[in-house]
């Protein structure tokens, strides 16, 4: 048995949409008319902390080491030896407010599981959507951020709920390129849904951005693209309707995650 199925598709290999029917089943139930707090944090919970625990272990560095353990005074010889994410990383997650607050508070906890406290940061960003008059998304505006520090050789995670158009993620990585010192390892894009769209957009502007997600949502494609293998047509493939908003979806995570609908 897999330790972790990938969805397969044409994509490209930064991009992982991981195939789990437990979270699967999860995620359905996130984005059901039914669910509404406190389950949906709850919910969220879950998923992002098996979404960080499974990007971790992909994207981290890995160092072996031997530790005692409480067998040791019987058995003074004998040690444990097995693997560990390195200690000496760095990570900065950024909550992109309002959907990303939660998921980023949780993936910055998980985080001082594998890392020294002092070599982990949250940085917090205010984005909105910009639309025009017909309320199609033309770009995002940042109304205010306190980063904290440079990311030279960290792990930049965006852990963002819903990928939906990218301008979100675009803004937030080129931010980060053009006015932090750097460089950054990476940037890894930690969504619970994604769109063809989406991962056209932020790749076309950030093709070293790594991108884990739970689901892709393709739903307004044509049948024939919908039976072929995701990727195959990506130019034919459509995830967002007329007001990009993602289809199937879960409506506005921004939204429901804190009971504020506007």
């Amino acid at each position: 048995m897999e330790f972790q199925r990938e969805l397969d598709h044409r994509y490209g290999p930064q991009v992982h949409i991981i195939d789990s029917p437990f979270l699967n089943g999860l995620l359905a139930q996130l984005c059901s008319p039914q669910c509404f707090q406190p389950d949906v944090n709850r919910i969220v919970e879950i998923l992002y902390n098996h979404l960080i625990s499974i990007t971790v272990n992909n994207e981290f560095a890995i160092e072996k080491f031997e530790s005692i353990t409480r067998m040791n005074e019987y058995h003074p010889d004998v040690r444990l030896k097995t693997s560990r994410i390195a200690p000496e990383q760095k990570a900065v997650t950024v909550n992109l407010a309002r959907a990303g607050t939660y998921p980023s508070h949780i993936c910055y906890n998980f985080l001082h599981y594998a890392l020294p406290a002092l070599n982990i940061r949250q940085d917090h960003i205010f984005s909105a959507r910009v639309t025009n008059n017909k309320e199609v998304v033309t770009g995002a505006e940042f109304g205010g951020m306190k980063i904290g520090g440079d990311v030279k050789n960290a792990h930049v995670i965006f852990p963002d709920p819903m990928g939906a158009t990218g301008n979100t993620m675009v803004t937030a990585v080129n931010h980060y390129k053009t006015h932090i010192a750097g460089p950054a390892r990476k940037f890894i894009a930690l969504n619970l849904i994604v769109t063809p769209e989406y991962l056209k957009n932020v790749l076309k502007a950030h093709p070293d951005v790594v991108i884990y997600a739970l689901r892709l949502d393709r739903g307004l494609s044509p049948q024939a693209v919908l039976d072929a293998i995701p990727g195959q047509f990506w130019d034919q493939e459509r995830g967002l309707n007329d007001k990009q908003y993602i289809v199937p979806g879960g409506g506005g995570f921004g939204e429901i995650m804190n009971n504020s609908f506007v």
